[in-house]
């Protein structure tokens, strides 16, 4: 079973991708947005060109666990977009994932600056990882 995880952004998308065995997620790329209209087209391609069965979504919950006016932005998208390509949708607790990204890059000798274009991917692989973790027994 093959996952699509994307980290939202209100110009960017980080997008990551499990694979086949839905076990290891790597990062696969980061679209500029432009529409709702046009992110779900282009998400809509991806889940058609590697056959994904359900979408992970970054939740932005404040440090204490709380909601704020972006995870009701994304709850939002969220909804929408399932709607949309009519799969599995999974919220999935982003918290400090940017940084997470941040020391991968710093591990592999790169400078989060001037990746950060890049540092949204990397995070949506972060989050799909975490649920895959999280969720392994669902999984098998």
């Amino acid at each position: 079973m093959r996952y699509l995880a994307l980290d939202l952004g209100a110009r960017r998308i980080g997008i990551a991708i499990s694979d086949p065995t839905g076990l290891l997620a790597r990062s696969l790329e980061v679209m500029q947005r432009t529409s709702r209209a046009a992110d779900f087209e282009h998400i809509g391609e991806l889940i058609h060109q590697y056959q994904v069965a359900a979408l992970v979504v970054g939740l932005p919950l404040n440090m204490n666990g709380s909601e704020g006016s972006q995870a009701a932005w994304v709850r939002n998208y969220s909804a929408e977009l399932q709607a949309t390509v009519e799969l599995p949708l999974h919220l999935w607790d982003e918290r400090l994932t940017t940084e997470e990204a941040a020391d991968i890059l710093r591990a592999q000798g790169k400078r989060p600056r001037e990746h950060k274009n890049w540092i949204d991917a990397v995070a949506a692989s972060v989050i799909l990882q975490s649920f895959l973790d999280g969720n392994k027994l669902a999984v098998y």
